[in-house]
């Protein structure tokens, strides 16, 4: 049982829409993630993904509308359902998701990470 200090882990954290495993709770992963610029269109077919700001902001967009997160605030992408996240300036996002969540849903390419590393990793 150790603390995580969100900034100091934040600074780790080096590239882009990379996430890193910050931690584990009941099956799910806590993940570290900076987001900048525009990622891609996906979806997860089994999972639901909670995107909560630490720093920064970010917009949620969906084929119907878009929503902004500010710091302190979250959203759940329910499972299905087709998204893009947009970072239009660097931003910090802390994930909740099943570990078996792909980042890139179902799509496979260039910005898939098969096997996120953990914090320091």
């Amino acid at each position: 049982m150790q603390k995580i200090n969100l900034a100091a882990a934040f600074q780790t954290i080096d590239t882009p829409w990379s996430p890193r495993i910050a931690g584990a709770v009941n099956g799910s992963h806590i993940k570290l993630v900076r987001l900048d610029g525009e990622f891609i269109w996906h979806a997860h077919e089994h999972e639901d993904e909670m995107f909560l700001v630490v720093r920064g902001r970010m917009q949620m967009r969906f084929r119907d509308h878009d929503v902004w997160l500010e710091p302190g605030e979250f959203i759940i992408v329910p499972r299905g359902i087709e998204h893009m996240p947009v970072a239009p300036e660097p931003c910090e996002v802390m994930l909740i998701e099943p570990a078996t969540t792909l980042n890139t849903g179902n799509v496979v390419n260039e910005r898939t990470v098969a096997a996120p590393a953990a914090l320091g990793g």
